[in-house]
């Protein structure tokens, strides 16, 4: 089968919203192929950008559109895989949302002076004023660094029930991210009835998306991680207790480094009873501190109780029985190898639908042990490229993912779902 080309995102229907798990079948989502912004990470200051490597881009791209049509073959409805780069086009071309963008931009880097061309960039054609947003390239006598971590739009934002909670980016490299999604939920039309469901955390405060799991309609995982702070975990909870059917959100303490940045790199559904873990950080026994928090009597008020099992915790409030699948499967060296390429950051696409990196080859065997039938991203296009056609029982696809791999992060963290049906009861 040949690559198939990414599918376009512009679109002026109202897209749907709602998230009430993490396994329901996908509707819309938003993701971000990797393109031009790629070739501008120079690698002296690639750490900086918090990559570890330099991509291949056209492979990179290929792996990625892959995925895409998988995901629009899920949904069966062309459009529902939504391009942030198409998204950024059509918002700017208003005027209102070109000039909330730039002066965003230039409040939130003071020392680039971005000030001095701020007139001269509202003055950009919609794609040119994207690339800049992208590679941080323009006809004009400053330059921004690129976003080399678009391509991971979990990390943007979160949803919610029918509220997105907005990411406060923890580095330096990634804050231009947040205004990036913010100005396409604010200003884009097909948005337009979202406007009074963002949630904005409070300044001072670090969230990033990957740390935010929604287990069901009321019970919300959130990674105190090092690029969530407590704080942040806090100040989501109370938002979410307020304005959101949720009434339990348990805080998982990870430990602050790269290699477990968020919650999703250690712990994913890829079944309404089953997730893939990373054994050493979160087991059957234990996952380090959860705090449960429970809505208080009053405003601003939390009831909190401490946790030391995680499997336990949930099966309580989820009511049902979990099974814990290890990434790696039972060797500890081929936990911690294939943790490290995103072995534990599985994406359901469907109630036991799920996709990983290829790459993984003792997850997919764990997955195998537990009645998955694995097979090939392109052989599953093949077998499914009729819209009758529907597979059957539970199935993990192996994506393509040698370059993307690279840039540490799984199909989880490359997928900001924006609606999934809601299960059954």
């Amino acid at each position: 089968m040949s690559t198939v080309s990414a599918p376009a995102a512009t679109t002026t229907k109202q897209v749907p919203f709602g998230i009430s798990s993490e396994t329901g079948r996908l509707r819309r989502v938003i993701v971000h192929t990797p393109g031009a912004e790629m070739d501008q990470v120079d690698p002296d200051e690639r750490l900086d950008l918090l990559f570890d490597d330099i991509l291949f881009v056209d492979q990179a791209s290929d792996e990625h559109q892959l995925m895409c049509a998988l995901f629009e073959h899920v949904v069966g409805e062309q459009g529902a895989v939504l391009q942030i780069r198409e998204l950024l086009n059509d918002v700017f071309r208003k005027e209102a949302a070109r000039r909330d963008f730039i002066g965003q931009l230039c409040r939130a880097a003071p020392g680039r002076n971005l000030h001095v061309v701020e007139e001269d960039l509202e003055q950009l054609t919609p794609p040119e004023l994207t690339r800049f947003v992208m590679t941080g390239q323009s006809p004009l006598t400053v330059n921004v660094p690129p976003l080399p971590n678009l391509m991971f739009t979990r990390d943007l934002a979160a949803v919610v029930g029918e509220h997105v909670v907005m990411s406060h980016a923890a580095t330096a490299a990634r804050a231009r991210e947040s205004t990036v999604i913010e100005v396409v939920l604010r200003h884009h039309e097909a948005f337009a009835e979202m406007e009074n469901r963002l949630i904005t955390l409070p300044e001072g405060v670090t969230f990033e998306g990957g740390d935010l799991l929604v287990a069901d309609p009321e019970v919300v995982l959130i990674g105190h991680s090092e690029r969530t702070s407590l704080s942040g975990a806090m100040a989501a909870a109370e938002a979410l207790f307020e304005q959101t059917p949720t009434e339990h959100v348990l805080v998982v303490d990870l430990p602050k480094k790269r290699s477990c940045m968020h919650l999703d790199t250690v712990f994913t559904f890829v079944s309404p009873g089953e997730c893939v873990v990373y054994p050493p950080l979160v087991s059957a026994e234990s996952a380090g501190t959860v705090l449960h928090l429970t809505p208080g009597d009053g405003p601003d008020q939390f009831r909190t109780a401490v946790r030391r099992s995680l499997k336990e915790t949930l099966v309580q409030l989820l009511d049902r029985s979990l099974t814990f699948i290890p990434c790696g499967g039972p060797d500890r060296l081929s936990q911690q190898r294939e943790q490290w390429t995103d072995g534990a950051n599985l994406f359901a696409a469907a109630p036991g639908l799920v996709v990983g990196y290829e790459r993984n080859v003792r997850t997919f065997e764990a997955l195998r042990e537990r009645g998955y039938r694995t097979v090939e991203v392109r052989r599953f296009l093949d077998d499914f490229a009729s819209a009758d056609a529907e597979p059957d029982g539970k199935i993990a696809v192996k994506l393509e993912g040698q370059e993307l791999s690279r840039g540490r992060g799984g199909p989880r963290c490359m997928t900001l779902p924006l609606a999934r049906q809601a299960p059954e009861r």
